[in-house]
């Protein structure tokens, strides 16, 4: 096992499994996760006074730490929720051969050229 500090367990949950499969897809498409597995399971909380049992689909976006701004920037504006759910767990070892994956999974992907000023 390799110890490093340099990935993390993002964490974030949604109200459907449409809305999971989008956010999963764009998060791996744009290479700030390497992995994103989906679980569907029931959340028990409190929101405006109200208690609350819903079902939701938790999110485990596996990245590197250095990503997570970026993570958090895109989950933000294609989340449904008014305040969503983001929660980093640090991974304090892993396989030499995943967390090499992971690595190379989370390269930044390729910008856009810039839209050309007249």
């Amino acid at each position: 096992m390799e110890t490093s500090n340099d990935f993390c367990l993002l964490m974030t949950s949604v109200d459907s499994e449409a809305a999971a499969q989008a956010l999963a897809g764009g998060m791996v498409e744009a290479g700030l996760a390497a992995c994103v597995q989906v679980v569907p399971t029931t959340s028990f909380y409190v929101w405006k006074g109200d208690s609350r049992r819903e079902a939701e689909y938790l999110l485990l976006a596996k990245t590197r730490t250095a990503r997570v701004p970026a993570l958090e920037d895109f989950i933000r504006a294609h989340h449904p929720y008014e305040i969503p759910e983001l929660l980093q767990l640090p991974v304090a070892a892993g396989s030499v051969g995943y967390l090499a994956w992971l690595r190379e999974g989370t390269r930044a992907a390729p910008l856009p050229p810039a839209p050309v000023q007249e």
